[in-house]
């Protein structure tokens, strides 16, 4: 039997007025079949000052949790020191090559992206996403923006998320949204 194709998630992150919000759904599949409902894919860390999301492998991610945890204890908390070491450790680290997962990191004043080829980028829309969902949380997200500049981040996040969990069979509508402190 092959390799079975592990998809799961949609993670959306949103700077608004002021506020960083991200959210994810909590479902994880293995082929067709729904294999858990309610994942938690949202992890704080530095007591809440940095949030992490992530879509893949959970066993991927969780490896490259601790590893943003080490690089932030070693930057002292500098997120985007920490984001750009993790991402040269994981596109060069034999090991870590292999990890299948995405990231995205907040804190209170920005959002990125942080991928195993070795990119972290930070998006001009201050908008994230990631995962199988993400193009719809991701033009959801956009036009909340647009349109609806009276919502909080968060709620622009609850709403992609729904958004996206009504579209995309790999997203469900068990939410976890955390906003930094």
């Amino acid at each position: 039997m092959g390799k079975v194709k592990i998809r799961s998630t949609t993670v959306v992150a949103i700077k608004h007025n002021g506020q960083v919000a991200i959210g994810a759904d909590g479902q994880a599949t293995m082929g067709n079949t729904v294999a858990k409902s309610n994942v938690k894919k949202i992890r704080k860390l530095q007591d809440g000052k940095i949030i992490t999301g992530f879509a893949g492998s959970t066993a991927d991610a969780f490896t490259l949790l601790e590893r943003l945890e080490e690089k932030l204890a070693t930057y002292t908390g500098n997120m985007k020191r920490a984001a750009v070491e993790l991402a040269k450790d994981w596109r060069t680290d034999r090991y870590l090559r292999r990890l299948e997962a995405m990231m995205i990191v907040v804190d209170k004043g920005e959002i990125l992206v942080i991928s195993g080829t070795g990119d972290v980028l930070e998006p001009d829309d201050d908008i994230a996403s990631i995962g199988s969902g993400s193009m719809y949380a991701r033009a959801a997200a956009i036009a909340l923006k647009r349109h609806a500049p009276d919502m909080t981040a968060e709620e622009m996040v609850r709403e992609s998320l729904g958004i996206a969990a009504d579209i995309c069979i790999y997203t469900n509508h068990n939410l976890v949204v955390e906003t930094v402190k």
